[in-house]
């Protein structure tokens, strides 16, 4: 049966375990004292369903888990479950209509209470609320009913055959949460649960105990956690802030903390700071873009509150696709990543620029064209009326406002493409916000990604595991932030196209891998090459620093940074 095969594929390692003990690391949980770990983008939340920043995402997987992880390899692996479902050992059904989870036993939350299929069946009601906001929604695309088959057992039910039903529970952007502590959170209150969201009930190796936002956090050993001597380190101290050279500085020149992740610096300055000999610098490629995503609606501070940024009012400039793309043929993309990223970037075309079979082969965005993105936007009607530089129409001038976190790297990619933006007549306001702020979910604050008041913004994220079904998902029409989801969701620019949608559907159903793969291909195609509505930048390399004194790390580039934290011990 040919639909099979995505499940032949995928699951091919889900007999593996969680990391076994390393040589020499045997021994009684907490036995190495404290670990401590730096993001430069700090936490402002540790509940991952009301946030989109990684860095809240990965923070929450130290304590929060999912049924079951990818590995370094993108394989599939159980954590609260004995074994991945598959159709050959019964878990999904031969129709592809249903998966079906089951708990391994005694698993039990860092309260001492048993984990139950209820707050499976709940995390889905959660995510799925009609009157919520869910920054993971995507993950319960074509969910029908989650149903309670037993206290260890549950049945998710889709909406039509699913030959990959690996989205819900899966990964550390699908946890597991405990119904007890978020019962009363649900819809339109899960923001105001700030004890629930601030200090969830986990099945990690850690507990919090004290919750900064925008700051630091501290955790001891989860004294419950399933695996006996696990983890080595009694506490863990997780600091937010700052930049990324300060914090590859205190890895590997001051020794200060033992893991600093996402190190996006220049090449020659991860280099200098690798000469401190206190760390050492780990990096592999995955599915991180560093792209600019285009409003296509209107973030005038002159609307009403609530009516910017949704699609009530559509962009008055970047609606029209000759603008879009005139600004993505500006752009020198090998100069950015010789720039900003050297061997751990690639310039690229690509929203999904892996596995191979999801990538497409189209490398016209890498010439930069400045004469052809000229003629463009006189073909659109955008000329210099008055000898100024800067190109307008019908009295308004072509004017953007481009926002992206805080980071040298970040603001070095700004300047230049403002300058190519300028050359082709195009009057740029810069706008930097900090990380924690720019990443965050507060439904509150004018600054985050989500609201996006700006024209064009600039970031990169992923998507867990190797398939990006769910990934590309979160453009579907109806998935964008507005104020009836508390500003999340994640079709950040507000794209909406029908053929786009029903392409979704056909991959949703679709079984064969090269089909699939196709159709992938061509649903990148639309939204980057048709549309110009994601202009990518960068393919990076995930680079992060370990000390020099810690073992187990396992940079892994599908899931969490943070997945085998359980794993990880001091080195004698």
């Amino acid at each position: 049966m040919k639909m099979k095969s995505i499940l032949l594929g995928a699951v091919a390692m889900t007999a593996l375990a969680p990391m076994a003990f390393a040589e020499g690391h045997e021994g009684e949980r907490g036995r190495d004292g404290q670990v401590n770990i730096i993001y430069w983008q700090a936490p402002s939340i540790l509940n991952p369903y009301l946030s989109g920043g990684t860095k809240d995402l990965e923070s929450a997987s130290l304590v929060i888990e999912p049924l079951g992880r990818y590995d370094e390899t993108g394989a599939l692996v159980p954590y609260l479950v004995d074994e991945i479902p598959t159709v050959e050992n019964g878990g999904v059904s031969e129709d592809l209509t249903s998966i079906t989870w089951k708990l391994s036993e005694g698993i039990t939350w860092s309260d001492g209470t048993p984990v139950t299929s209820a707050d499976i069946a709940f995390t889905a009601e959660y995510c799925m609320h009609p009157e919520g906001g869910c920054a993971q929604g995507a993950k319960f695309d074509g969910v029908k009913e989650v149903e309670i088959v037993d206290d260890r057992t549950v049945t998710v039910h889709f909406n039509e055959p699913k030959p990959n039903p690996y989205g819900p529970f899966m990964g550390a952007q699908s946890p597991i949460i405990q119904k007890a502590q978020f019962a009363e959170c649900l819809g339109a209150k899960a923001p105001e649960c700030t004890e629930a969201n601030f200090n969830p009930i986990g099945t990690g190796p850690f507990v919090v105990t004290d919750f900064r936002p925008n700051d630091v956090i501290q955790m001891v050993a989860n004294e419950n956690f399933r695996e006996e001597g696990k983890p080595a380190f009694a506490s863990l101290t997780f600091k937010g802030g700052g930049d990324a050279t300060a914090a590859g500085r205190a890895v590997m020149e001051t020794g200060e903390f033992d893991y600093a992740w996402n190190l996006q610096l220049a090449p020659d300055v991860l280099a200098k700071q690798a000469e401190g000999g206190m760390g050492t610098p780990i990096s592999a490629f995955g599915t991180l873009v560093e792209r600019i995503e285009m409003n296509l609606t209107d973030p005038s501070p002159e609307l009403p509150e609530g009516e910017r940024s949704t699609v009530a009012h559509p962009h008055p400039i970047l609606s029209d696709f000759k603008v879009r793309k005139a600004l993505s043929m500006a752009i020198d993309r090998p100069l950015l990543v010789e720039v900003g990223y050297g061997q751990a970037g690639r310039p690229t075309c690509n929203l999904v620029p892996a596995p191979a079979l999801y990538a497409t082969d189209n490398t016209e965005c890498l010439t930069q064209d400045i004469e052809g993105a000229k003629a463009l936007l006189d073909e659109a009607g955008w000329t210099d009326t008055d000898g100024d530089g800067i190109r307008d129409k019908d009295g308004k001038k072509l004017s953007l406002l481009y926002q992206t976190s805080t980071n040298a790297v970040r603001q070095d990619f700004q300047a230049l493409i403002k300058d190519w933006w300028n050359q082709i007549g195009v009057e740029t306001e810069l706008r930097n916000v900090d990380a924690s702020v720019f990443f965050g979910g507060d439904p509150g604050s004018p600054d985050t990604f989500q609201k996006f008041y700006a024209d064009v913004e600039m970031y990169a994220n992923n998507f867990d595991g190797t398939d990006p079904q769910s990934y590309l998902a979160a453009y579907r029409c109806g998935n964008e932030p507005k104020p009836s989801s508390q500003w999340q969701g994640e079709n950040i620019n507000r794209f909406c196209n029908e053929d786009y949608d029903n392409l979704l559907d056909e991959l949703s159903r679709t079984g064969e891998l090269e089909k699939r793969g196709e159709i992938a291909k061509r649903l990148n195609e639309i939204i980057t090459k048709d549309t110009m509505t994601i202009v990518p930048l960068v393919d990076r390399g995930r680079v992060s620093a370990k000390s020099n004194t810690l073992g187990g790390v396992v940079l892994n580039t599908w899931d969490s940074e943070l997945w085998n934290v359980a794993d990880w011990y001091r080195m004698k």
